[in-house]
């Protein structure tokens, strides 16, 4: 294999569509890995999350074929020099190699022998995160440490919870616990049922996007936490990454109202044959409707009907989630150093 540093964004761009031909025969075929996303993350450095970077992606030719992609940069955290997975840490919840499992081990390999001799890389250590529990990366990471006698370390960092669909809607309402099938059921009748006109929708006008965008940020808004996390550019990067979802075609911008007024959004990712549920807002003045929880009962109706696999709540551990059938897995963070 031959290595490369790609340093600048202009290489960057070059790559594209090699890099989601790639990613889509990878390990982890995540839209928080797609080419278009990462860009658009870089273009902020997360809506502000990091001050300092330099991107240090690393590719692997094989033949003059893509083979491989490290999508690093580096920065100054905790004190220490080092590389991380663009998209690191608090927007992107997971985070890979691209790379397909049967050159996992040779290009692991390969890299660490790059990193460890190009002049113009500096490092401490490799410091991965959110990479999901399970994942190749993470046993071969940790044998190829002890073959060089390098320092590894794992942990793990929160639950991502996520539900299988057998592609019937009733049939995964049975897989959710009684009472909260029940009430799941309950909340989405009394919604039809009320005299005022309740309808939702998918985004799909490029004319309204921007007001949509606007719309769904002005809902995520009304919890004080998001309102806090919703800085300017951070509005300014979830804007360039919906925009990017959207042009690629994996955007899932759903909205629930009553008589006509936006009551609850959610910001998903259609992607993979999955939904990858990224972001939300509801009105607080139609909580007497639970459009939060009605809009989620019609997204997930939405899903089985057009036989998406999973329905991916993503990081957190929010008891909405397993009310809705959410089961854990974990991401976890691989740190090594020589």
């Amino acid at each position: 294999m031959k290595y490369t540093l790609i340093d600048t964004v202009e290489n960057f761009k070059k790559l594209a569509p090699e890099w989601n031909a790639l990613l889509a025969k990878s390990i982890a075929n995540l839209p928080f890995l797609r080419h278009e996303y990462l860009l658009a993350w870089w273009d902020s450095l997360g809506g502000g999350e990091w001050d300092l970077g330099e991107l240090s992606i690393i590719t692997a030719h094989q033949d003059d074929e893509l083979i491989g992609i490290a999508p690093f940069f580096s920065t100054t955290h905790e004190g220490s020099k080092k590389l991380l997975f663009l998209g690191s840490i608090e927007i992107s919840d997971f985070l890979d190699f691209i790379i397909q499992k049967d050159n996992l081990v040779e290009f692991i390999h390969g890299l660490l022998d790059f990193l460890d001799s190009h002049d113009n890389l500096s490092w401490d250590m490799l410091d991965l995160q959110n990479i999901v529990e399970g994942s190749a990366t993470l046993a071969t990471l940790e044998e190829e440490a002890k073959l060089r006698g390098w320092h590894f370390n794992q942990e793990t960092l929160q639950p991502a919870p996520y539900a299988k669909l057998p592609g019937d809607f009733d049939e995964y309402l049975m897989s959710v616990k009684k009472k909260q099938r029940h009430e799941i059921r309950r909340k989405m009748r009394r919604a039809a049922a009320d005299e005022r006109e309740i309808t939702w929708y998918i985004a799909d006008d490029p004319e309204k996007l921007d007001a949509n965008i606007e719309a769904c940020c002005q809902l995520m808004a009304q919890d004080p936490a998001k309102q806090a996390f919703l800085t300017t550019l951070m509005k300014s990067q979830m804007k360039a990454t919906i925009h990017a979802a959207f042009k690629a075609g994996w955007l899932q911008l759903a909205f629930l109202e009553v008589d006509g007024e936006k009551a609850a959004g959610y910001l998903n990712f259609d992607y993979g044959n999955r939904i990858w549920v990224y972001n939300s807002g509801m009105d607080l003045k139609f909580r007497d409707l639970s459009v939060g929880w009605v809009l989620l009962g019609y997204l997930l109706q939405w899903a089985n009907e057009n036989k998406r696999a999973e329905f991916d709540f993503m990081r957190g551990d929010e008891r909405y989630k397993y009310k809705f059938g959410g089961v854990d897995r974990f991401v976890v963070r691989a740190v090594l150093s020589k």
